[in-house]
């Protein structure tokens, strides 16, 4: 991941609704969620969620597959380790450390 991208993942998540959102996605796994099912489980109005969703997807941090008459989000887990080993990849000059070793998903 490079700056920019990084910038503007930490930017998605750098308001309280996205990140609960996201967090809702990580917690669902693959199977990921359907907009009206996160707006009753985040008690948020689907409106202000819908443009939640876009500005998560559009840092690439979820994708969405279209099932039937369905949206399905998912939170993309590639771009959260590739965020989360940007941030770390200095840790410990570099080196092999527990942060490094434990921060990865393997969704």
């Amino acid at each position: 991941m490079n700056e920019d991208e990084a910038v503007s993942a930490l930017g998605a998540l750098a308001h309280t609704q996205r990140l609960r959102v996201f967090r809702a996605l990580v917690i669902a796994g693959p199977e990921g969620l359907t907009p009206s099912v996160l707006a009753e489980r985040l008690d948020v109005a689907r409106n202000t969620l819908s443009f939640h969703l876009k500005e998560l997807a559009h840092a690439g941090l979820v994708t969405i597959e279209q099932q039937g008459r369905n949206l399905i989000y998912r939170a993309e887990y590639g771009q959260m380790n590739g965020l989360i080993g940007h941030l770390t990849e200095h840790c410990c000059r570099g080196g092999e450390c527990e942060v490094s070793r434990s921060s990865r998903c393997n969704c």
